[in-house]
């Protein structure tokens, strides 16, 4: 019987969705309700559900990170009450995107693209992506030339050439450069969106790394990849869901 996982902050919108859920679709099994995003990524590596209904703004990682990170077979329906983060949704491979408040035609139309997901059938997720990025209208997006950061009186205006890696870290995003490092609030899912992607990876959910400076992989015992940065001393891990990146390298 297909599985699934439901992670909102909200518990009477995730109880709300799990009920509707039940209806729609009674032979899924909701095997857990996640308040947050890293218990949602915990459970997600543990459980290994089928399917993963996120919101977007969430505590501690956003659905989007949450997304990122996932590793196994399980894939993404992304519940929300922000339509801004679509394109982003589908990048990350979701398999529909649904506003709240949630309706139960809206619900039952998710179903059936889960059925046939199920069944092998994921022709129409690439259709709708194409007809959402072509509806959009949305001009390029201006790409980042600086990141500022405050330190007591002090703003330090950093070059993005000049910048190794960011990190995401609690609250912050560290900014780390060959001197030093600087702390910001900006997210590591906004700042993706504003780097050059010729230049800029990603290699886990937390970690966006500067390919200027790459030196170099490794891959240990285990299979494990890390890469090394010029002017970094330690090694940073590459999740499993970006190892292809490097398969060239």
């Amino acid at each position: 019987m297909p599985t699934a996982l439901i992670a909102d902050d909200e518990p009477h919108l995730a109880s709300y969705l799990r009920d509707a859920l039940a209806r729609a679709w009674p032979e899924l099994q909701v095997g857990h309700v996640a308040k947050n995003g890293v218990e949602a990524a915990e459970q997600i590596a543990a459980l290994r559900p089928d399917f993963a209904f996120l919101d977007i703004k969430m505590p501690g990682l956003t659905g989007l990170e949450v997304a990122q990170g996932i590793e196994g077979a399980t894939r993404v329906v992304f519940v929300t009450a922000y339509d801004e983060f679509a394109v982003a949704a589908f990048e990350q491979q979701a398999i529909d995107y649904v506003l709240k408040p949630v309706k139960g035609e809206r619900l039952a139309a998710t179903v059936e693209r889960l059925k046939k997901h199920a069944a092998g059938d994921e022709g129409g997720l690439a259709a709708v992506l194409a007809r959402l990025l072509a509806t959009s209208g949305a001009a390029a997006p201006s790409r980042l030339r600086f990141v500022r950061a405050s330190q007591g009186d002090l703003v330090h205006q950093i070059d993005v050439g000049d910048i190794l890696f960011f990190h995401a870290d609690d609250k912050y995003t560290c900014v780390r450069t060959a001197t030093g490092e600087h702390l910001i609030r900006t997210p590591i899912t906004e700042l993706s969106s504003q780097l050059e992607p010729e230049r800029f990876a990603q290699i886990h959910r937390s970690t966006i790394v500067n390919l200027d400076h790459l030196a170099g992989t490794r891959r240990d015992e285990l299979s494990r990849l890390f890469v090394r940065l010029r002017g970094h001393a330690a090694e940073l891990p590459v999740s499993r869901a970006y190892v292809h990146l490097f398969k060239a390298m």
